[in-house]
């Protein structure tokens, strides 16, 4: 189980995926879902919101949907990211494993774990991140920390 990844884990994950399930994102742009869906999305990403309470809505150019099974048949998901409690993490990683053929990564936020979850995960040959943000976690090694006075340890000329 991948309790610790290593950075280089963690920097092919973020390189190799192209879309992400955002479960659970909200409307409220103050909610961290949001921002780091937003935040996704503006790197790049295709972000599939999903939220039963707003479907239909749309968010960051994409409409929203109810579940992991109203994802479009024609949309790959590359990462399903958990924004739900962790008692809340089995059936949504079920639900995943069930309907989403190519799926490689279930990352589940800051403060969600769930080993059952995660192992049944790694049992289909998905890849299981807990208790991390990928915003975070992009920021830290891709070197764009910095301007809030992060030590990242990458150098760069960028501005």
């Amino acid at each position: 189980m991948t309790d610790d990844p290593t950075d280089d884990c963690l920097r092919r994950i973020l390189r190799e995926t192209k879309t992400v399930a955002c479960i659970g994102v909200s409307m409220n742009t103050i909610r961290p879902s949001y921002f780091v869906a937003r935040y996704l999305s503006l790197k790049g990403y295709r972000v599939v919101p999903i939220n039963p309470g707003h479907a239909g809505k749309e968010l960051f150019g994409q409409t929203i949907v109810g579940s992991i099974r109203d994802i479009p048949k024609d949309i790959q998901i590359d990462m399903v990211d958990i924004f739900r409690r962790s008692e809340h993490v089995l059936p949504i990683v079920e639900e995943a494993i069930a309907h989403l053929a190519n799926l490689k990564t279930i990352w589940m936020q800051v403060g969600v774990r769930n080993s059952e979850a995660a192992e049944l995960a790694e049992k289909h040959g998905l890849q299981v991140i807990q208790n991390r943000c990928p915003k975070i976690e992009y920021q830290r090694l891709f070197g764009e920390l910095r301007m809030a006075g992060f030590n990242t340890g990458i150098i760069s000329s960028k501005l």
